[in-house]
């Protein structure tokens, strides 16, 4: 089959998320024909162009990578796709699909399948479903419609136990790091860890799964020989084991690959010895969560992390020449404008600047969250009655502790210590 993977961001440059390369990947090696189409802002954009394009490739299959801030966006796409090749069949997956309720379905005209687990297996059912004509039956990791103009949920698809099932988006030749200045990489997928503002928990039912060490080096070293040595790696919780990152960041000292890499950890993951070992395989900057410094708000966010902690681990981090960014957020549970102060105080008194990652947001709650599940329990007073059903409540709220004008007030704190004028876009 024919399958196109588009990846649409219109608030930053294209870069293809890595989780589209391993879907790629996965079709690959099943001998689809695979093609991946990255569109940002920067990309020189005609819907007349786009259509004529879906016209030539003439797709079975367009997969869409999908966050809330792009959602609309990615449902006028999936038109356009439907009038220039109307037997095409359009399924979205991403973060903010996992959850979406079933009848989003009614506002995504032109999407037939919502993806509802790991997109390689989901992907691959899918194509089968389809080459066999049973596309309008029930088909495993989806939701569509049924004829009735109600809505079918196949049943769930485990995921691979092992992640080295999964072939690698590089070595397969999907993403190519001689057209990028920095790589995606990923190692490992989901966390143990249960905070109450996160996606991760129900997405991977607090499991983390790894590659090995062997198909990490493999991939790490392929991409340093074709690209800029410049790495990003996705994962959650980059040291969530000791002893299997000491292995993989020994094994790049032994092999002199020259690197430069940002890594996401946290804090009580963090010793002298270990930050060392990273300095030396060439991590330049760790990224850990803060979220906040008040002890009014920290302990409701089932993080089990206190900031002394963290402003531990960024002096031990300077000490060894690493540069930190920390996330933080503010609106959050328990939190007074004065605890939000109380974060940005914190921030700038630990000599992290405050730009890229490092500028604040404003907690976004999306499906899947706790918070999400039950905002009143968590003081969240949604700004409207009512959402679209493709929307979760993402930013659109006040709490029991900050009015709506506090919170735009924080949000101007922040961007006026910023260095780089606050220009972050988040999902």
């Amino acid at each position: 089959m024919r399958v196109l993977l588009i990846d649409f961001n219109p608030f930053m440059a294209a870069a293809t998320p890595i989780s589209i390369g391993y879907v790629g990947a996965a079709l690959k090696c099943k001998r689809h024909n695979v093609q991946v189409l990255s569109l940002g802002s920067a990309t020189l954009f005609s819907p007349l162009a786009f259509k004529e394009f879906i016209r030539e490739y003439a797709p079975d299959i367009v997969g869409f990578g999908t966050y809330q801030r792009s959602i609309f966006h990615i449902n006028a796409l999936a038109t356009l796709v439907k009038e220039a090749s109307p037997e095409a069949f359009i399924i979205l997956g991403g973060p903010h699909i996992t959850f979406l309720p079933d009848d989003a379905l009614s506002v995504l005209t032109g999407v037939d399948f919502l993806c509802r687990g790991e997109g390689e297996p989901v992907i691959l059912a899918v194509t089968d479903a389809i080459q066999s004509g049973k596309a309008a039956l029930p088909v495993p990791g989806t939701t569509s419609r049924n004829s009735e103009g109600g809505y079918i949920t196949g049943p769930s698809i485990t995921p691979a136990k092992d992640l080295d099932e999964y072939p690698s988006p590089w070595l397969e030749g999907i993403l190519d790091p001689a057209d990028m200045d920095e790589a995606i990489m990923l190692t490992s997928r989901g966390c143990p860890h249960v905070c109450s503002f996160c996606y991760t928990p129900a997405a991977f039912g607090r499991k983390v799964r790894a590659h090995s060490v062997d198909r990490v080096i493999q991939e790490i070293a392929f991409v340093a020989s074709r690209g800029s040595g410049r790495l990003w790696f996705a994962d959650p919780n980059f040291s969530f084991s000791e002893k299997r990152v000491i292995e993989i960041l020994e094994e790049i000292v032994r092999r002199d690959l020259k690197l430069d890499m940002w890594i996401e950890t946290r804090a009580d993951m963090l010793n002298k010895e270990l930050i060392a070992l990273m300095k030396r395989a060439g991590v330049n900057m760790i990224a850990m969560g803060l979220e906040s410094a008040s002890e009014n708000v920290y302990p409701h966010l089932n993080k089990n992390l206190d900031p002394d902690r963290i402003r531990e681990a960024i002096e031990m981090a300077f000490a060894a020449g690493l540069d930190v960014e920390l996330f933080s957020q503010y609106a959050l549970p328990h939190e007074r404008f004065v605890d939000a102060m109380q974060t940005l105080n914190f921030v700038k008194e630990s000599g992290v600047k405050i730009k890229g990652n490092s500028n604040a947001q404003q907690m976004q709650i999306y499906y899947g969250s706790e918070i999400a599940a039950d905002p009143a329990k968590f003081g969240v007073k949604p700004l409207r009655d009512s959402f679209q059903p493709c929307m979760a409540i993402g930013t659109e709220f006040e709490t029991e502790w900050m009015t709506r004008r506090e919170i735009e007030k924080i949000k101007a704190a922040w961007k006026i210590e910023s260095l780089d004028g606050g220009k972050r876009v988040v999902s």
